[in-house]
């Protein structure tokens, strides 16, 4: 079964598109608003944004793997899961990728890199050993379908994005609300000019909600997308299926010491940490439990395989 047989979700790639477009739009709108009102230099503040979102594409994979603890293994350190990787790569019509191992006893995995040459698939210890094989088959070939989608680039730079913004937001509100700077001059000259803190604070709550909402809906489509191709690639979406109660239930069974010290991936995991924390789906970065398992029983039925 090669790539081109479950290829590419044609949903995912569109949301991606426009994700992509309108979070840049959205970027280059809030930064001539913010260098308009504190008068920075653009080519200065477009050399640092340039050099950072380099500095983020090169190394979002490396950053990633820091972040979790996760650290490449060999073959020889690793032979049943590089076997594993080996085998989905060939089905699906992918290079492989880098293989990792994250030491914890939280059961989890995740795909990182910017491209299907250049990635790199971890799961931790915990995932390791309470899954079956062909359970742990079903969670790798998940996380090479994001490696395939490109998802994962889209997530990371909507992220640095994001982060960016967060930062120029409090850099302008600290200047602005308490360096008497930025504008002030005009301020004296003309009392009913709005002052720059406010312009700061109104722009950064559109940016916020705008890029809310957006990171967190291509996060939950590609979740799904994601699921899909596991299904497809292994043919086996019951798998999956157990593999995701397993999960979930592992996950419950963890101290919060422990799931505290891995949240930082909750966006990049194949399940959260938090997943049954109470908040509206629509703030939720991966889709609700019960209706990913529903969209795989679906897949089942489709494929003529009986679903319990």
């Amino acid at each position: 079964m090669k790539r081109t047989s479950f290829g590419r979700d044609r949903g995912l790639s569109l949301r991606m598109l426009f994700t992509s477009g309108l979070l840049g739009l959205l970027y280059v709108g809030f930064a001539l608003v913010l260098f308009y009102v504190l008068h920075a230099g653009i080519a200065v503040m477009v050399v640092i944004v340039v050099a950072m979102a380099f500095f983020q594409y090169y190394t979002s994979d490396k950053i990633a793997l820091a972040a979790s603890g996760a650290k490449i293994v060999s073959p020889e350190e690793a032979p049943d899961l590089h076997a594993m990787v080996e085998r989905l790569c060939a089905m699906a019509g992918l290079p492989k990728p880098r293989v990792a191992v994250v030491d914890t006893d939280v059961p989890n995995a995740f795909a990182t890199g910017r491209n299907p040459k250049h990635a790199a698939i971890a799961v931790t210890t915990g995932l390791w050993r309470r899954l079956e094989p062909q359970e742990v088959e079903s969670v790798l070939a998940h996380e090479l379908s994001h490696v395939a989608n490109r998802d994962v680039l889209v997530m990371t730079i909507a992220s640095f994005f994001a982060m960016l913004a967060a930062m120029l937001t409090r850099w302008g509100l600290f200047f602005g609300m308490w360096g008497g700077g930025f504008g002030g001059g005009n301020r004296n000259n003309n009392n009913n000019q709005v002052p720059v803190w406010l312009i700061v604070f109104a722009v950064s709550i559109v940016v916020y909600a705008i890029s809310f909402i957006l990171i967190r809906t291509i996060s939950r489509y590609r979740e799904y997308a994601a699921d899909r191709g596991s299904a497809i690639i292994t043919g086996a979406p019951e798998n999956l299926m157990s593999a995701l109660q397993k999960i979930s239930s592992g996950i419950t069974q963890i101290p919060q010491r422990d799931l505290r010290e891995v949240a930082g991936m909750n966006a990049f995991f194949i399940i959260p940490t938090n997943w049954k924390s109470q908040m509206s789906e629509w703030m939720m970065d991966h889709p609700p439990l019960e209706k990913r398992l529903a969209a795989l029983a679906e897949i089942a039925r489709e494929m003529g395989k009986p679903v319990s």
